[in-house]
């Protein structure tokens, strides 16, 4: 099996690059020469060179009125990382079931042996709003759910264009609510989630406070795409340096069709915007210096902080983006920060 196989078993990042469209002569997608440190783990520096010869950023996504090409787009990445899934729940242990709660389609997520302690944990999947689902991303929950020894509730919202940003938004609650109905208090929810999968919980964090329904026991975000406007430091000095992601026709069309008309910059879907005097969850901040979310990550925790809230930052050197999909030491270190902290907070 290739280097590149192996790997695209494993990230659906990768997945990105099957079948993408080469805009490598696209003057805002340039041909990216990338740097591999030596200052990472030699598992790190070989998946680091698997991903750019695969090239994911080269992707382009279809523009946001195009239901056609959208259905397309996201049947061949689910079919795409099936393996990867299945590979995922096998090492990981754990036993995967489809439920429904608040009438929205989950995966009830439980390791080997679980002993419900009272506790749960709540996913929200990454993809740019628009790509991948709760049994694609298995890759981050079933990893979670070992690594937690909590139940975790990973929700398959329905991906933008085919839901508003309102709607996903408002499927997220409505697994709470049925939490809420089955017992479990919001001290004893914690909840985490992947790039745009981050967005949305910080936005469910938000919503759930301005409900009047409480906040989460805590909430983890890795490379959380909290803004999702081309705005800030590095969406530009680390563009032709990120391994896996470019905003040119690629997270531009995603970001449009979450929106459905909103201005980018609105904090209903750029929370970075939003006002969190009023309270927010402890919450944990990951990112690596190879992305171009990672100013992204630096400007949530700052206004977390500016606005009196529990908030840790947790950068790591020459990671890509959501680097905590693949088996790599360093991802043993992050996924350990991110189970600690979540269990600590759960009383």
């Amino acid at each position: 099996m290739t280097l590149i196989r192996r790997f695209t078993l494993l990230c659906p990042i990768i997945v990105l690059s099957g079948g993408a469209c080469d805009r490598s002569s696209d003057p805002e997608v340039l041909e990216r020469d990338i740097f591999v440190p030596n200052t990472i783990s030699p598992q790190a520096q070989q998946a680091l060179r698997t991903i750019i010869e695969a090239r994911p950023y080269t992707r382009t996504l279809p523009a946001p009125g195009n239901l056609d090409a959208w259905r397309a787009t996201h049947a061949s990445l689910e079919e795409a990382s099936l393996a990867g899934s299945d590979q995922a729940v096998e090492r990981n242990e754990v036993r995967v079931t489809e439920a429904e709660m608040g009438g929205v389609r989950v995966l009830d997520i439980r390791p080997e042996n679980w002993v419900d302690n009272g506790h749960v944990l709540v996913y929200t999947h990454g993809g740019a709003y628009t790509l991948f689902s709760a049994r694609s991303t298995l890759t981050s929950s079933a990893r979670m759910s070992r690594a937690t020894g909590l139940r975790v509730i990973s929700v398959d919202y329905t991906t933008a264009p085919f839901a508003t940003w309102a709607e996903i938004q408002e499927q997220v609650i409505a697994v709470f609510r049925a939490l809420l109905a089955e017992g479990y208090s919001m001290d004893d929810i914690a909840l985490y989630g992947d790039s745009a999968g981050g967005g949305l919980a910080v936005s469910t964090v938000l919503n759930l406070r301005d409900m009047g329904m409480g906040l989460p026991a805590a909430v983890v975000l890795w490379s959380p795409w909290v803004d999702i406007s081309d705005t800030g430091d590095t969406p530009h000095t680390l563009r032709n340096d990120d391994p896996t992601l470019s905003y040119v026709g690629m997270l531009d069309n995603s970001a449009l069709a979450y929106a459905d008309g909103l201005d980018l910059t609105d904090p209903r879907v750029s929370p970075l915007y939003a006002d969190f005097n009023e309270g927010f969850s402890p919450a944990l901040i990951q990112a690596g210096t190879k992305e171009i979310f990672l100013s992204t990550a630096v400007r949530f925790f700052q206004k977390l902080e500016a606005d009196g809230q529990d908030a840790t930052l947790d950068i790591y050197e020459g990671m890509w983006h959501v680097f905590q999909q693949l088996p790599l030491p360093e991802t043993e270190v992050a996924v350990g920060k991110s189970a600690a902290f979540i269990n600590e907070h759960l009383r």
